[in-house]
């Protein structure tokens, strides 16, 4: 890449897209911008270089730029979606007329998208874009301190390793590779639903030993759902996979442990789901409705069978662990 020729744009200025468009932009080698629809998040990126909402307290490097105009997006050479799953495929068709057709687009957000389908498969379907996926564990908070963080990289072509192998050289972010675009988008989604277990798990329980027995538990029926999907089983072992789901499942800062935690200790309500923003319980009910139109779930899966139970039926939360360890495998 040639130096200050190419832009990199951010689709969205939350929190992953600030902490990886500030690194980039410390490079100094692209024109970096964060694309937002909040003008009051642009100013403030742009002319204080502070992200209030998410990083009120870091300094972002002075090159970081930030703009609400559409306009801006035609020059980029990637573009890394930042923005909720929910919203991604919907918001992109909005701006069609202004992605380059040589652009890559680079899904950053962990959830399905329309008719649940992986994002990625959505992008592949209504883009004629190159698509690539980026997954790994990585709480933003530590991103943006310069705190190594890895992400595997989903490719569909094998060019494409370079790009971003130059893309992130001499910066805080290591990357793995595969070629498993599925496989990165199906685990990405799954680490919510196991999440949730090992929360209730350790509300009810102070247990390592237990902890790791349901963990090793969930690591099987992950990789048993993955290749269900058409995922490779190699891919657990790359960052997007064993490392992600170990972050997502046992450290508090985890928004789906979290709501396992809640619901381990009886807290769970309606209210706390919303606003918890639960990617975890959107994807159990979407795995259960698609995996039963094949079989009988409790049968083959039956840690999601339980949590499905948990969020549709009423459920002594007492007994869940009981059921889970006499669950067969």
């Amino acid at each position: 890449m040639n130096q200050k020729q190419e832009q990199i744009t951010f689709i969205g200025a939350g929190a992953i897209g600030t902490a990886l468009g500030n690194i980039l932009a410390a490079k100094q080698e692209y024109r970096v911008v964060l694309h937002s629809i909040d003008d009051e998040v642009v100013h403030a990126i742009t002319f204080n270089h502070l992200n209030p909402t998410y990083f009120p307290s870091i300094h972002l490097h002075p090159d970081l730029k930030a703009t609400t105009n559409n306009q801006i997006i035609r020059d980029s050479a990637i573009l890394f979606l930042a923005i909720p799953s929910v919203i991604i495929i919907e918001y992109l068709e909005s701006i069609r007329s202004f992605i380059p057709e040589e652009a890559i687009l680079v899904n950053l957000a962990k959830g399905f998208g329309a008719e649940h389908k992986t994002i990625c498969t959505c992008l592949q379907e209504r883009f004629s874009n190159p698509v690539c996926t980026m997954k790994g564990p990585s709480f933003a908070r530590e991103i943006i301190t310069l705190m190594p963080a890895g992400f595997t990289l989903g490719y569909a072509e094998e060019k494409h390793k370079e790009v971003f192998r130059q893309l992130f050289d001499q910066t805080s972010i290591y990357l793995d590779y595969t070629p498993d675009i599925t496989g990165v988008e199906v685990l990405s989604i799954l680490k919510n639903i196991y999440a949730i277990v090992l929360g209730i798990v350790d509300a009810q329980f102070n247990s390592p030993n237990l902890r790791f027995l349901i963990l090793t538990k969930a690591f099987r029926e992950m990789r048993r759902i993955l290749i269900h999907f058409g995922g490779l089983e190699e891919t657990l072992f790359n960052y997007c996979g064993y490392g992600d789901f170990t972050l997502t499942a046992l450290n508090d800062l985890s928004r789906n442990r979290t709501l396992g935690l809640l619901i381990g200790k009886g807290f769970f309500t309606e209210h706390v789901s919303h606003e918890l923003v639960l990617e975890g319980k959107t994807a159990v009910n979407i795995f259960y409705e698609e995996l039963s139109k094949k079989m009988t779930v409790g049968n083959h899966f039956p840690i999601v069978a339980e949590l499905y139970k948990i969020f549709n039926d009423r459920y002594n939360i007492s007994s869940f662990v009981d059921s889970i360890l006499s669950l067969k495998e």
